[in-house]
């Protein structure tokens, strides 16, 4: 189960779609906090809430450049966020379906 609400803090931050936005927006590069208020309509706190969001799930990176955040995405988590949506959306043989005690709908035992 740990596994499977670590994965998903980012789809649960993507599920915003301005949130989703700004992460289509920080996939040409690194950003300034600015500039990225230039394109919605809303106030520096709420960018904050949602920038906070995107930190927490780990998509995005935040540096300190005097006054400015700038803001990137982080591969790394990327790349697993790709691997966990992979992993579950693929027929393997360790299967949660295939756990033992697993029952069909006519009450059968499917792990033999």
């Amino acid at each position: 189960m740990d596994y499977y609400l670590e994965n998903t803090k980012v789809f649960k931050a993507l599920g915003d779609p301005k949130r989703a936005m700004i992460v289509d927006m920080l996939s040409c590069g690194e950003m300034c906090a600015c500039k990225i208020l230039e394109k919605f309509e809303m106030s520096q706190s709420t960018l904050s809430h949602h920038m906070k969001l995107l930190r927490e799930c780990g998509l995005v990176k935040a540096r300190e450049e005097g006054k400015w955040t700038y803001y990137s995405l982080d591969a790394e988590a990327i790349q697993k966020t790709k691997q966990f949506l992979c992993a579950i959306t693929t027929e393997k043989e360790d299967c949660i379906c295939r756990s033992r005690n697993s029952i069909d709908c006519e009450g059968r035992d499917q792990s033999v």
